[in-house]
C-alpha cells in the first residue's frame, strides 16, 4: 500500500482521535474532528453498525494503521522500521517508535521549523534542509547523535523561513534536539525517551500485529 494522500481529517475521525495532521487548524473550530467527530464513510453515525466489542486483531491493526498515520509513512516502510527494530537490542516496540522519531521530517518537526509532520515532509522534499552541512531531500533519512541540521543559506532568503524565527518561538522543541532559532539549526543531542513519544501509540499492540 503507498502512502495515504486523501483528506487528512478523515484519518482522526477514523481513529477517533486528533492526530494534530493539519497542524494549527487542529486547534480551531474548523477542525473536522470537532464537528464530525464519528468515523467517515455511509455508517459512521449510525450506532447500530458499530461493534460493542473490539477483536484482538483489530485492536492491534487499529494501533499499527495510528502509528503509521502520525508519522505519515508507508505500510512497506513501517513494516521495515518494525524488521530493523526487531534486530536491535531491548524492547522491539520501543525500538521501533525511537526509529520513527529519529527520522529527519520527524525532526524538523520537533524542532518547531513545521506545524505538521506533513509540511515538515514537504520542506525536506524540496531540499531546503541541510544535514551535517550537505544537502538532504529524503525525508525518511535516520538521524544519529550529534547530526546537525540547518535550513540551507539559499532557503534563508524565502518568506517562509524569514517569518520562521518569530513563529517558531511559540512552538516546543523537543528535548532530545537542541535548537538554535537564530541559525535556524539544530542538533541531535540524546535519543528520544519513551515519556518524549506520544502516549497514545501503543507499541506493544503493533509489536502483537507482526507477532501473529
Amino acid at each position: 500500500m503507498s502512502r495515504y494522500r486523501g483528506p487528512r481529517c478523515k484519518v482522526c475521525r477514523r481513529e477517533n482521535e486528533k492526530l494534530f495532521l493539519k497542524g494549527e487548524r487542529c486547534f480551531t473550530g474548523k477542525c473536522a474532528f470537532e464537528r464530525r467527530s464519528y468515523p467517515p464513510g455511509e455508517h459512521g453515525q449510525g450506532s447500530q453498525f458499530r461493534r460493542s466489542r473490539q477483536s484482538d486483531f483489530s485492536r492491534q491493526l487499529r494501533a499499527k494503521q495510528k502509528a503509521r498515520r502520525v508519522y505519515d509513512v508507508s505500510e512497506r516502510q513501517f513494516r521495515r522500521y518494525y524488521q530493523k527494530a526487531l534486530q536491535q537490542r531491548g524492547l522491539t516496540g520501543f525500538n521501533l517508535l525511537q526509529l520513527l522519531e529519529m527520522r529527519l521530517d520527524n525532526a524538523v518537526y520537533r524542532l518547531g521549523y513545521a506545524v505538521s509532520r506533513p509540511q515538515a515532509r514537504m520542506l525536506v522534499a524540496h531540499g531546503h534542509f541541510n544535514v551535517n552541512s550537505r544537502r538532504t531531500d529524503v525525508p525518511s533519512m535516520i538521524l544519529s547523535l550529534g547530526d546537525e541540521i540547518a535550513v540551507r543559506e539559499g532557503s534563508q532568503q524565502r518568506t517562509y523561513f524569514k517569518n520562521l524565527r518569530k513563529e517558531a518561538e511559540d512552538r516546543n522543541s523537543a528535548e532530545w534536539v537542541d535548537r538554535d532559532l537564530e541559525k535556524l539549526a539544530g542538533k541531535v543531542v540524546r535519543l528520544p525517551e519513551r515519556s518524549e513519544i506520544s502516549g497514545s501509540l501503543d507499541e506493544q499492540l503493533i509489536v502483537e500485529y507482526y507477532s501473529r
